[in-house]
């Protein structure tokens, strides 16, 4: 069974490129096949009055910054992709040539500002895409747009972090993605195993990951390096059993 596994950065990176650098880095020494970040307008999101206002627009990705950070992911061999939130921004990450997207679960919900406009954009790329719905949405609406794309849709519980048992794993393992926001390992190593008793081909797992001194919105919510590492890992072994 191949398992895909995306490091999720968001807000991790902290509008450094230090940071992007030092963290995607970790990750390609850590053994994850892509590292996703998040192209967002602030405003188009978020309320000026929202209490980590300064954070996440400091964590706004420019094309400048994208550029370099997709140029040192190529240079050590790990793939860079994004979620997108608004329709230039696909205009950017095209001329980078990046592979694939992820239509994150707030945008199927199309309710933001620009969100069809963002799907459209992605679907007309006729790239794969990765999509998460666990804040609702049309299902079926979705699958229209990207009736020409390479579609992987992903369990997704949208609550950061996740309690274990808020995960329904009757209808987690009829997903071929897990977009995890669970505290530590156990939950996408369960959802692996399932999907490997179940004889699925291949699988994406999808996690935040932070550097040990992260202090970003994300950072309560996701794996330090060392811990992602570990699930890693352990994802190889039950990947490679022989059942």
């Amino acid at each position: 069974m191949r398992t895909t596994i995306v490091a999720e950065i968001g807000s991790n990176w902290e509008g450094s490129i230090v940071k992007a650098k030092k963290i995607v880095k970790e990750c390609k020494i850590s053994g994850a096949d892509a590292v996703k970040f998040q192209m967002w307008r602030a405003s188009d999101l978020y309320s000026k009055k929202h209490p980590n206002w300064n954070q996440i627009i400091k964590a706004e990705l420019s094309f400048n910054q994208a550029k370099q950070i997709k140029k040192y992911s190529d240079s050590l061999g790990i793939e860079f992709f994004c979620s997108a939130f608004y329709p230039e921004a696909i205009d950017i990450l095209e001329k980078l040539k990046v592979k694939k997207y992820k239509i994150a679960s707030r945008t199927c919900l199309l309710k933001d500002p620009f969100s069809l406009e963002t799907l459209v954009s992605k679907a007309q790329t006729k790239k794969s895409v990765i999509i998460s719905m666990g804040m609702g949405g049309d299902k079926q609406k979705i699958k229209n747009i990207f009736k020409n794309n390479n579609t992987t849709f992903c369990y997704c519980v949208s609550k950061y972090p996740t309690k274990f048992n808020e995960i329904n794993w009757n209808k987690a393992i009829n997903y071929d993605g897990f977009s995890d926001h669970t505290i530590g390992i156990i939950a996408p190593l369960l959802f692996t195993t399932l999907k490997k008793i179940n004889g699925s081909k291949k699988i994406i797992i999808e996690k935040h990951v932070k550097l040990l001194n992260s202090k970003g919105p994300d950072a309560s919510s996701s794996l330090d390096i060392i811990k992602f590492s570990e699930m890693i890992s352990n994802i190889r072994i039950i990947s490679k059993a022989k059942l």
